[in-house]
């Protein structure tokens, strides 16, 4: 088999905590799986003060290998993200990685920094000369970049006008780790691999569609980031969405990268829009007790760590289905789920005085805190009567594939992005419906529409509001 060409990986923001708690632990899980290139170089950059042994040492700390690993190289380089010398110094390191492998190595730039350094980063890389490929055509150069990708439509487009002149769409790869979950991927596999579900996933068989992403922990130590951007922006304009739009979707007609990331973007362009009069109606906010405290919080936020929306797909599938998305900080729980609430029977083969109650079939796609499958069905009692009571059929990721086959997110990100498969990262079209949805709701926020509501710490949805 022809082995793969050299690959080397530049981090910037290589001491940030998404790098030390995820991406040094993935790549060293694809290492020891050998799904990596034999030849394969890591380059921290970062503005602290780092030797290359300790960087080392920080990897292998966060991935749990030794420092002596072979066949894994690293080099670390301390910059400041808007010092143009430093990108030169950084080109010199990457010359020097591939002047000893006696070949050009393909580049993967990733941006584990705060949104506000992108257009900085993009510029410098450009302005470099680093994301020229290399002279005899060898190599290829790409860019994975995390959420929120801007913080407005207009921002948003502002950035792919920059990078569509740094790349072509193909090299350009949009993270949203949620799209790289098993149970996530598997909703495209779950609903159109089984002919029981397909013929009802529409709106004469659906009631609701439910979207939730709630946290116990508050926001940490990401004070100042979060209080610039709210949950709405952190987690609803491409986590969520892009969960409602692999739920909706039309049929992709075969398993292509362009064919489903079409679909996905048909969906959210059909999203209705929330005007700025009708923010009170179909939006919520709320803010827990503390927030203000915390480190790099205004005094004054009224940054929201709670929101629920509630948006329409307009098309002949899903018309006058509600979706319910919603997400929360310091919440009583963790859950990440999707529920699709089916409508109940006409016709319900239960008591008298059980005909008020819902008998509805509800499938669940949980993420968190276990990623499972479910279905709540009825079935009648052991017994006599013929009462009915619900029953669950439920499939677990965790139980049946770990620790063997089972994949963590990240790891799927970056494999994908080596390989240059990019179904699990939005497109251009995809970033631009997503913000057209979510803008007007900020800017009604923004004024103070609706009024932001305070909540208890471990507080339920249903206790803020």
């Amino acid at each position: 088999m022809k082995s793969k060409p050299p690959t080397t990986i530049v981090i910037f923001g290589a001491t940030s905590d998404l790098a030390k708690k995820k991406l040094y632990k993935a790549l060293f899980s694809l290492y020891r799986q050998n799904l990596l290139p034999e030849r394969f170089s890591i380059v921290g950059v970062s503005r602290l003060e780092v030797s290359d042994a300790d960087f080392r040492k920080l990897i292998c700390e966060s991935a749990g290998c030794e420092p002596d690993i072979p066949g894994l190289s690293s080099v670390y380089h301390r910059s400041l993200f808007e010092d143009a010398n430093g990108y030169l110094s950084l080109g010199k390191i990457l010359a020097n990685i591939d002047s000893g492998l006696k070949a050009c190595s393909n580049k993967l730039f990733y941006l584990a920094v705060a949104p506000k350094y992108y257009k900085t980063i993009f510029e410098n890389l450009a302005n470099s000369g680093l994301t020229i490929p290399c002279s005899n055509g060898e190599g290829w150069t790409r860019v994975l970049v995390e959420k929120p990708f801007g913080d407005n439509i207009d921002t948003a487009k502002d950035l792919d006008e920059l990078l569509s002149k740094l790349f072509r769409e193909e090299q350009i790869f949009r993270i949203d780790h949620y799209l790289a979950r098993e149970t996530v991927q598997n909703i495209i596999s779950f609903r159109f691999s089984n002919t029981i579900f397909e013929p009802v996933w529409n709106k004469d068989y659906v009631e609701k569609i439910e979207l939730k992403m709630l946290e116990k922990s508050d926001i940490g130590e990401r004070g100042a980031f979060y209080d610039d951007i709210g949950a709405l922006r952190d987690v609803g304009q491409n986590h969520m969405l892009q969960m409602l739009a692999l739920i909706s979707m039309e049929h992709p007609g075969e398993l292509k990268t362009e064919n489903i990331r079409i679909e996905r973007a048909k969906v959210l362009r059909s999203l209705k829009r929330i005007e700025n009069g009708e923010v009170g109606e179909f939006t919520s906010r709320g803010q827990y007790k503390g927030f203000r405290e915390a480190s790099g919080v205004e005094a004054d936020s009224s940054t929201e760590t709670y929101f629920k929306v509630k948006a329409f797909v307009e098309n002949e599938r899903w018309e006058g289905v509600p979706f319910y998305i919603e997400s929360g900080k310091g919440m009583r729980e963790d859950a990440v789920e999707i529920k699709i609430f089916f409508k109940a029977p006409l016709d319900c083969f239960c008591r008298n005085s059980d005909k008020d109650h819902s008998h509805e079939n509800i499938l669940s796609f949980k993420i968190k805190p276990r990623e499972t499958i479910e279905i709540q069905f009825w079935a009648k009692k052991a017994g006599l009567s013929n009462d009915i009571e619900p029953k669950n059929l439920r499939f677990s990721y965790h139980s049946r594939y770990m620790p063997h086959t089972y994949s963590e997110a990240y790891e799927k990100v970056l494999y994908d992005c080596v390989e240059g498969e990019q179904m699990l990262f939005t497109s251009s079209e995809e970033v631009a419906a997503a913000w057209d949805f979510i803008t007007p709701i900020v800017e009604a926020w923004a004024k103070g529409k609706p009024e932001l509501k305070f909540y208890e710490k471990r507080a339920t949805p249903d206790l803020i509001f």
